[in-house]
């Protein structure tokens, strides 16, 4: 779920409109019901019980164990899922694939249940298996999903309570700026109170939650330039040996769509050359077939984890539209300083 936005951007600024316009129409058709019950992934005819288990008796490749079949975090709660479906469904209004009224009718449950989420903890974005926090990513897509739905009101007049949507989008803005920036480190951070880095946090220039030449971007951006990269590839966070907070043991490759959301951050801070530079290097890792994977090991130089990973591709293909002569890139389409 949390991909929709950032396929979205990449089906129709590549001229694919009718492949868009499905995808959307899945993603809606797979969200439809309860909010309270909505889901970070489905199956792909939209399955909703995607249970897990692990095959003890295999070895996994290169003995990457455990082999688990399914996904348990089909059953968490991931705040950011529900401002990715909002922004979904803005952006394809903005770029004229009509959704229905019916569908408004879903965004406003949605934001009903919003109002009385966005508050509390969750696993977030990494699906972590352990204790709930307060991530500031998770909160930032939630400002999102109020900030979209105010805009679908302003922008296509309809109806929704938008001066109470107007109020919680300040709340979550100023606790973000509030509990989730370390003066000391000046960086945005994991979540509140931590002092963990996050590369998630990337993304705050890239959605419009802040401007790209705010002091606070500018300083997490440098902060994970200078922590949280391998050989200039960008980690998720910094895995310890002592805290597995995603269940597995030891650390992990450099993941390369965040390394991707650095070349965007990059670019939209008017750092071209560097930008451009890891670009170059992302698309030199690709296989003799242009595939690239989850993660990269920039020590063994070798591609890791799920092969081939969607959600590097679709990264790369934005990131090529983002620095290209291209009439508006998807970054600032996103984040609301281009009209389409």
């Amino acid at each position: 779920m949390r991909d929709a936005t950032f396929t979205l951007y990449a089906l129709m600024n590549a001229g694919y409109i009718d492949e868009a316009r499905a995808w959307r129409d899945w993603l809606l058709r797979a969200a439809a019901g309860d909010p309270a019950k909505l889901q970070i992934l489905y199956g792909v005819a939209g399955e909703r019980r995607i249970n897990e288990y692990e095959l003890d008796w295999l070895p996994g490749y290169a003995g990457s164990k455990p082999v688990r079949v399914g996904n348990a975090a089909h059953e968490q709660f991931q705040l950011d899922v529900y401002g990715e479906l909002i922004d979904a469904l803005h952006q394809s209004r903005r770029h004229d694939l009509a959704a229905g009224d019916e569908w408004w009718a879903l965004g406003r449950k949605v934001m009903e249940f919003l109002e009385g989420a966005w508050d509390k903890p969750d696993e977030g974005i990494w699906e972590v298996r352990g204790p709930r926090r307060h991530f500031v990513h998770s909160k930032v897509l939630a400002w999102v999903a109020f900030d979209r739905a105010i805009g679908a009101v302003e922008s296509f007049d309809l109806p929704g309570p938008i001066e109470h949507w107007r109020r919680v989008r300040r709340e979550i803005h100023d606790e973000v700026c509030r509990e989730g920036f370390h003066a000391e480190l000046n960086s945005f951070t994991q979540s509140y109170g931590s002092t963990e880095l996050d590369a998630a946090t990337l993304l705050i220039p890239l959605v419009g939650f802040l401007p790209a030449d705010d002091p606070r971007v500018v300083g997490t951006v440098e902060r994970i330039q200078r922590d949280l990269t391998q050989d200039g590839f960008v980690m998720r966070y910094a895995v310890a040996e002592e805290n597995h907070i995603d269940g597995l043991s030891g650390g992990e490759g450099a993941f390369l769509p965040c390394s991707f959301w650095l070349v965007d951050a990059l670019s939209m801070m008017g750092r071209q050359r560097e930008a451009r530079e890891l670009f170059e290097r992302l698309l030199a890792i690709r296989n003799d077939l242009g595939l690239l994977s989850e993660e990269y090991d920039p020590h063994s130089k070798r591609l890791l984890g799920n092969f081939p990973q969607a959600f590097t591709h679709v990264g790369l293909v934005n990131s090529a539209f983002n620095l290209s002569a291209h009439k508006a890139s998807p970054m600032r389409q996103r984040a609301g300083y281009a009209d389409a």
